[in-house]
């Protein structure tokens, strides 16, 4: 009996034992698999972060590809067409922002284009009525000349009187003005840049000679100015040249225009070129030739045109001389008394370079520089007439 029991003890903790060694190997399975869980479940976690991150920044379409390898093999029609239709929507979504921007751009423009022009009509309105008011034609015209110096024609046409200096005979051909301007180009210069006209309280000038100044504000150039702003309300383009040519020196002033009408001709297209001058009648510094149109008080005008009786090419003098005509034509039927008798000389005055190139005199050294202005409204009115 007492055997038997030793035997059954040491059973016992063997069982024992073995009972301990499972219960550690359980605990370290435990232990051992909750770890590998956890990894797994961050994972899974951070694979799903991932994914989102990747839908987020690649689209579906892409997505599905990653998911599901093969499907874009096995279904590239489909995904081909989702793609077509995709870009043709982003497209689409593009054009139509692009047209609802432009179109309401386009409807600003054309709002402010509507408000702009309602805006200058009664300034376009006014500047038309200032030029009409400037240059009205219903007016009484008279010559007022004090201590007036007689001037006989030798010459007329209708009534157009010429002093002809030369030793040609006018006759109907020659004098008929059917000349023809092809274009709306006016050139002024000034041979005598320089001469100037009785100070006034308004227009007192520093002289550098005997009714001469280089200040253009107060020359013969201003009156170019005067001429070239009418002209310009008109709708002509004018080019004024203001280029000094008798200073320092008077000597060789025509000499030296010709160059610089030479040089203009060659950049503008003009049949009109003007070389406007102040006239001077010998040592009476008085002489004012003036004619009151309206309640103005103008200084007269006087064309010279040049012929080659002095040696001269010149083939263009007969129709200067028409063009002459034709716009006396026109100031005797608006303003009669405008313009003194056209002088006709043998010098060329440089007039040979185009078909209506003259001489206008503006007046004399007894006139203001005023007068000779007021002029230029009235000038402008008569060459937009004969002109168009």
């Amino acid at each position: 009996m007492f055997n038997i029991a030793v035997i059954n003890i040491k059973d016992l903790i063997r069982y024992l034992v073995g009972i301990v060694i499972a219960v550690m190997l359980l605990i370290w399975l435990a232990r051992y698999f909750s770890v590998i869980k956890k990894e797994n479940k961050i994972s899974e976690e951070i694979g799903i972060k991932n994914k989102f991150e990747f839908i987020i920044q690649h689209g579906y379409l892409e997505c599905i590809e990653k998911s599901i390898p093969g499907m874009e093999n096995g279904s590239s029609n489909i995904i081909s067409q989702i793609k077509e239709n995709q870009e043709k929507e982003k497209k689409e979504d593009i054009l139509k922002k692009f047209l609802q921007v432009e179109l309401s751009d386009l409807n600003s423009n054309i709002n402010d284009a509507l408000k702009n022009n309602q805006e200058d009509a009664p300034e376009q309105e006014i500047l038309q009525e200032t030029i009409e008011e400037q240059a009205s034609t219903d007016v009484g015209t008279e010559v007022v000349t004090p201590n007036p110096i007689a001037t006989t024609p030798t010459d007329t046409y209708g009534n157009v009187q010429i002093r002809n200096q030369t030793g040609y005979v006018l006759n109907e051909e020659i004098l008929k003005p059917d000349i023809e301007i092809s274009n709306s180009n006016i050139i002024i210069f000034h041979t005598h840049t320089c001469e100037s006209y009785t100070p006034t309280e308004q227009n007192q000038y520093e002289p550098s000679g005997t009714f001469r100044t280089t200040d253009l504000s107060h020359s013969v150039a201003k009156v170019g100015d005067e001429l070239e702003n009418h002209l310009n309300n008109y709708g002509y383009h004018v080019l004024h040249d203001k280029t000094y040519h008798d200073y320092p020196a008077y000597t060789g002033s025509y000499s030296r225009s010709l160059k610089t009408i030479e040089s203009l001709k060659q950049n503008n297209n003009a049949d009109i070129i003007i070389d406007l001058h102040r006239d001077a009648i010998g040592s009476n510094s008085e002489y004012a030739p003036t004619v009151r149109i309206g309640e103005d008080f103008a200084a007269q005008l006087m064309f010279v045109i040049g012929t080659d009786g002095g040696g001269l090419w010149h083939p263009n003098w007969g129709q200067n001389l028409k063009f002459a005509v034709k716009v006396q034509q026109k100031a005797e039927e608006l303003y009669p008394g405008l313009f003194k008798p056209i002088i006709l000389r043998n010098s060329r005055y440089n007039q040979h370079v185009t078909k209506a190139a003259t001489i206008i005199e503006v007046g004399a050294t007894g006139n203001t520089l005023e007068q000779s202005e007021t002029s230029m409204k009235y000038l402008a009115k008569i060459l937009n007439e004969v002109i168009n």
